[in-house]
C-alpha cells in the first residue's frame, strides 16, 4: 500500500512540476511577445535608474544621484525592459530643475531632493525616471508565494491591479495585451 501511495505521490509531484514548467514558458512567452510588439510599434520608453544616496568617502562628500541602468516601459504596475525582465513599478520622478528649497512640507522637500539626484544622474529635463523597481523574478515557487503584483494561481499568472484590493486580479496575458497596446497604438490625445 505505501508503494502505491509513494508512486501516486511521484506522479502528482511530476504533474505539478510540469505544470509549474508550463506557466513559467506561458510568462516568458508572454513577455517576449509584449516585447517585439513594443519594439515593432516604436512605443515611448522611461528612464530606468538605482537611487545611491548621499555618502562619504574619504573626505569627499558625494550628493545622492539617481544612476542609469536602462531603459523600460511602463506597463501599469509593471515594467518591462527590452530583455524582457520584468519588474513591480517603485518610485517615479521627472527629471526637472529641483529649484531652491522652500521648506514647505516633507514631502514637497523629498521630492526635490529626488529631482536633484535626477539631475545629477544627466537625465533630460523631462525625462520620467524610475527607480525602486524590483526585479520580479519568474520561477513557479516564487510566484505562488508572491504578495507582489505578479502571482500564480491554479497554473495561471495574474497580475494584482490594485494593491488597495488584493483579490482584483486579471490574467497576465490579458492585461499585458491591453497594456502593449496602449503603448504601441495610443488613444488620440494621449
Amino acid at each position: 500500500m505505501s508503494e502505491a501511495g509513494d508512486a501516486g505521490q511521484a506522479s502528482g509531484a511530476d504533474a505539478d512540476a510540469r505544470a509549474d514548467a508550463d506557466v513559467v514558458a506561458r510568462i516568458h512567452l508572454a513577455l517576449a511577445d509584449a516585447v517585439a510588439r513594443l519594439v515593432a510599434a516604436g512605443a515611448r520608453d522611461e528612464a530606468l535608474a538605482v537611487f545611491v544616496p548621499r555618502q562619504r568617502r574619504m573626505l569627499v562628500t558625494r550628493e545622492a544621484v539617481l544612476r542609469p541602468v536602462g531603459r523600460v516601459w511602463r506597463l501599469g504596475v509593471l515594467l518591462l525592459d527590452g530583455d524582457g525582465v520584468l519588474r513591480a513599478t517603485g518610485s517615479i520622478v521627472r527629471a526637472t530643475e529641483p529649484g531652491r528649497p522652500a521648506y514647505q512640507s516633507l514631502s514637497a522637500e523629498t521630492r526635490r531632493a529626488y529631482r536633484a539626484a535626477a539631475q545629477r544622474g544627466h537625465f533630460p529635463a523631462g525625462e520620467t525616471v524610475n527607480y525602486d523597481a524590483e526585479v520580479i523574478e519568474v520561477d513557479a515557487d516564487g510566484l505562488r508565494a508572491s504578495t507582489g503584483p505578479v502571482f500564480v494561481r491554479d497554473g495561471r499568472a495574474f497580475v494584482r491591479w490594485n494593491a488597495a484590493t488584493p483579490d482584483a486580479a486579471v490574467p497576465l496575458e490579458a492585461y499585458l495585451a491591453e497594456r502593449v497596446g496602449l503603448l504601441a497604438d495610443p488613444p488620440l490625445g494621449a
